[in-house]
């Protein structure tokens, strides 16, 4: 599989894609307006404990709160100064994957001593020695939670239409070659890395340099690497979570402790590996950026970063911008001359596949299959490539063999294996559905691109003309049942204006003349066709609210 990073950059914004086989595959987008805060750590304050849902809500500075589920509460929390001392971790539990965000525990200034015994004076100038729990959370968290605590957290989902960020208190550090565990002694290997001997030896080096008390994953790149690069590393990795120590100490909550890579930062450190082919941008600073921090990490890829030079578009150059059409479409149309419909909704992503045409019904479930299959490959590569997650609801075309099922659930597998986040997808259903649940970390794609529209409120429906012109006819009857006024205005848009003096006798007329009234039209183009405003011509003033919803 042929595999590339396309940059293109602006001034106000920088959109990175990652094709496969020259098709796209995922997209990025990253403006001032929608940076990216997956990895950020907080300094924050318990706002709210809600055992009923086994959550709490952290004050983080954020306009909505952080949300904290318990089972995101690991054994490290307690009084940041006092962490206990350190046990040795079984090897046979060490294949944790590179793509958890969740991998250490840090809480600041609480009050739940019973927790953290220390072992060690706790204003001891050295790192304090810290207690491997791995993974391990507490029984009853909410018992050791209190409104007013404060508390280090770390996002793990970005927001999501009303809700707030994901948090964990299980910090953790990512960088090039390894992921930083500060509070977890253990050291995984990702799973994506097979060689049984390239893992022990990278485990092997990994314990080799790793201070006490830390733990770390060692990433799919690091394959092959030297042990130097790995310790450089580790150190900045180490510098970085000695700074952070630092300004915890400084800083009162709510505030800021760390700021994660910004997106094309964490995608060069994240995907570039041998497995790409080569990494283009059209920006000069950019470029410069790129190389240089390559040169430090991986200078044997540094012969596939090149810089864009043409004057046509680099998007248009390598077809991505028609992608990116598609991927805004709610139409996606297949080979086969079938199609995909995709609808996002509030609970769920909703997702039909039609056949398009019509099939000779002794063909039919050969051809059922067959669209099926096609269908089952562009789904996967549209919910990667709009970054779609939570509850994925797909119906396909029936079909009467549970063998051809079974080949429709395996394609849809198979397919999900190139996806970096975690998946679940269950068997096909007797009326043809398959659920699927698809890690969500940020939003989708259409939410960088597009929003709400300020008529329908994203419905992608307005109200009727005649369903408008219903509700001004009830508010005249309002302001007359409680006023003695006979004149007022009327301020619409030009289609409903038309919608009441339509006919020899219009509806406006006709309104009138049954509640004894005049209303003067004023037609306003700046208006949304389901909106409209009355003013009072004896008051001098809008009196629209007052009498909607009386």
């Amino acid at each position: 599989m042929r595999k590339e990073i396309i940059i293109n950059s602006t001034a106000n914004e920088i959109r990175i894609a990652i094709t496969e086989d020259g098709r796209l595959a995922e997209l990025f987008v990253e403006t001032p307006e929608k940076e990216r805060m997956v990895g950020d750590i907080y300094l924050g304050s318990v706002a709210r404990v809600m055992p009923g849902i086994k959550a709490a809500f952290i004050d983080i500075g954020m306009k909505q709160d952080g949300f904290l589920h318990f089972s995101d509460i690991g054994r490290s929390l307690g009084d940041y100064s006092a962490l206990i001392g350190d046990e040795d971790i079984d090897d046979s539990e060490e294949d944790n994957d590179e793509d958890e965000t969740g991998a250490s525990v840090a809480a600041a200034g609480g009050t739940q001593k019973e927790l953290s015994a220390p072992t060690h004076h706790p204003q001891q100038d050295h790192v304090p020695e810290r207690r491997s729990r791995g993974r391990e959370k507490l029984d009853h968290p909410e018992l050791h939670l209190q409104k007013g605590d404060d508390i280090i957290v770390q996002v793990t989902k970005e927001p999501v239409g009303k809700k707030g960020v994901r948090v964990t208190t299980e910090v953790s550090l990512a960088g090039r070659f390894l992921v930083l565990l500060p509070f977890d002694g253990k050291v995984g290997v990702s799973k994506k890395l097979t060689n049984f001997r390239e893992k022990r030896r990278l485990r092997r080096i990994v314990r080799s340099i790793l201070p006490e008390g830390f733990g770390a994953i060692i990433r799919t790149v690091a394959e092959g690497k030297e042990e130097q690069d790995i310790k450089n590393d580790l150190e900045s990795l180490i510098n970085t979570w000695h700074e952070i120590e630092k300004t915890v100490k400084q800083e009162r909550p709510p505030a800021i402790l760390y700021k994660d890579m910004a997106t094309t930062s964490s995608v060069i450190r994240d995907l570039f590996s041998n497995e790409v082919e080569h990494i283009v941008v059209d920006n000069k600073k950019l470029f410069r950026d790129i190389r240089a921090y390559v040169k430090w990490t991986s200078p044997s890829l540094l012969d596939k970063i090149d810089l864009f030079k043409e004057r046509e578009p680099i998007f248009d150059k390598y077809g991505v911008e028609k992608e990116i059409a598609t991927a805004l479409s709610r139409k996606v149309w297949l080979k086969s001359g079938g199609y995909i419909i995709i609808d996002p909704t509030e609970a769920m992503v909703v997702i039909d596949v039609n056949s398009g045409r019509y099939a000779a019904k002794r063909e039919q479930e050969l051809n059922s299959l067959r669209t099926n299959l096609e269908a089952a490959r562009e789904v996967v590569r549209q919910l990667r490539l709009r970054d779609m997650g939570g509850i994925i609801v797909i119906d396909f075309i029936d079909l009467e063999d549970d063998r051809n099922k079974k080949k429709v659930y395996d394609e849809l597998r198979k397919e999900f294996r190139r996806d970096r986040a975690k998946v679940t997808v269950l068997p096909m259903t007797e009326f043809g559905l398959v659920q699927i649940t698809r890690q969500r970390i940020r939003q989708s794609v259409l939410h960088s691109f597009t929003e709400p529209c300020p008529t329908c409120g994203g419905l992608g429906l307005v109200q009727s003309k005649a369903t408008i012109v219903g509700q001004i006819e009830r508010w005249i009857r309002r302001f007359k049942s409680e006023t003695h006024e006979h004149r007022i205005i009327l301020r619409v848009h030009p289609s409903i204006a038309e919608a009441l003096t339509e006919g020899a006798i219009g509806r406006l007329k006709k309104i009138m003349l049954k509640f004894f009234i005049i209303v003067s039209l004023d037609i306003d183009k700046s208006l949304a066709v389901d909106e409209f405003h009355f003013i009072s011509k004896k008051q001098n003033k809008d009196v629209t609210d007052q009498y909607m919803n009386a």
